[in-house]
């Protein structure tokens, strides 16, 4: 099948083409540069932004892939979660295709499709993996933080997820509390690369308290020092900044290392899945790999730039979807800024 994927759920406009799991073309026009001036994402701006957009990327993806409108056999697009007003684009764009072109759409779940981007493959590439199920799945990004069992690429049921801050919006506004700018991820991954995670100690929230998440005190404890040892006061290359964010960055990969590993062993997982924006943080890359190889366990990351919100995933997840006529939209589909996976 070759699917045409769009994708518009926060602060990037992706349009991708895949057939049979290959990924022939993924195009995404990142909003980084108009956000970063309010230190994080401004809806009205984001929804704006994508308007227009969505027709120049999905051109752009056609035209890369080698194929035209007339080829496609479906269509796929995020329908959930996200911002509400950012979602209806892409949505009511790919309804209009649907109906213009008489050819099936189906929507996607934003945060599913990130767990199945570890078993896509680029054209001209290694074939992706096959795996065994069922895997453990942690997604961590600025929105989410949640663990499945996946039982096959459609089935999941949840196991755990925070009760508060996501893993990247911690990132987010640490940094912005800090001083460092946004995005926050990147900047405080740069910066624990020259510091002493040892330097201050932070805890580990819930570290051994089932398979929930919490980061809202991590963050609050990093502005209490932050605050005690007048580090607004120091110039931006201070030691003891570069100290803190490799400490709080220790702390959050090994939370989520920890239950990433408890989750693989509850449920008898024969490998796991890290995947999402924060999955890009190579200290928790490196952190995952090394705990699941210990153990015997393979894990499945998608390359860095399928890390990030991108349609590769979507369209991945809606030619599976499409496969078996799940969850096939008519025009009068909504948009679900909340919706759960299972």
């Amino acid at each position: 099948m070759l699917i045409l994927g769009l994708e518009s759920s926060c602060d990037e406009t992706a349009a991708a083409v895949v057939a049979e799991g290959v990924v022939r073309s993924s195009l995404v026009r990142s909003q980084v540069d108009l956000h970063r001036q309010y230190g994080g994402v401004v809806p009205e701006i984001a929804s704006r932004a994508h308007l227009e957009a969505v027709d120049v990327v999905s051109r752009e993806a056609l035209k890369e892939a080698g194929c035209h409108l007339a080829n496609l056999d479906g269509l796929a697009v995020t329908q959930g979660p996200g911002l509400v007003g950012a979602l209806l684009v892409a949505l009511n764009f790919a309804k209009g295709l649907s109906l213009a072109m008489g050819i099936p759409l189906t929507g996607v779940n934003h945060v599913k499709a990130h767990a199945l981007a570890p078993f896509l493959s680029p054209v001209g590439g290694p074939a992706a993996p096959a795996p065994d199920f069922p895997l453990a799945a942690l997604v961590v990004s600025g929105g989410h933080t949640h663990l499945y069992q996946m039982d096959d690429y459609l089935t999941f049921r949840p196991l755990g997820r925070t009760r508060d801050d996501a893993a990247g919006e911690a990132f987010d506004k640490t940094a912005k509390l800090m001083g460092l700018g946004y995005p926050g991820g990147q900047v405080i991954e740069e910066m624990a690369r020259l510091g002493d995670a040892k330097k201050f100690h932070l805890a580990r929230p819930m570290l051994h308290e089932g398979l929930d998440f919490s980061f809202s005190g991590l963050k609050t404890q990093v502005l209490t020092i932050y605050r005690q040892a007048k580090l607004a006061d120091r110039p931006p290359e201070d030691q003891s900044l570069a100290d803190l964010a490799a400490g709080f960055q220790a702390a959050v990969v090994e939370v989520l290392v920890t239950k990433l590993l408890a989750a693989s062993q509850a449920i008898g997982a024969r490998g796991a899945v890290l995947a999402g924006g924060v999955a890009a943080n190579g200290a928790l890359r490196r952190g995952a790999e090394a705990a699941l190889a210990e153990r015997g366990l393979p894990l499945y990351t998608p390359p860095l730039p399928w890390c990030a919100d991108n349609a590769a995933m979507i369209a991945g997840l809606g030619e599976r979807q499409l496969a078996r006529s799940e969850n096939i939209l008519e025009l009068t589909a909504e948009a679900y800024p909340r919706w759960p996976v299972a």
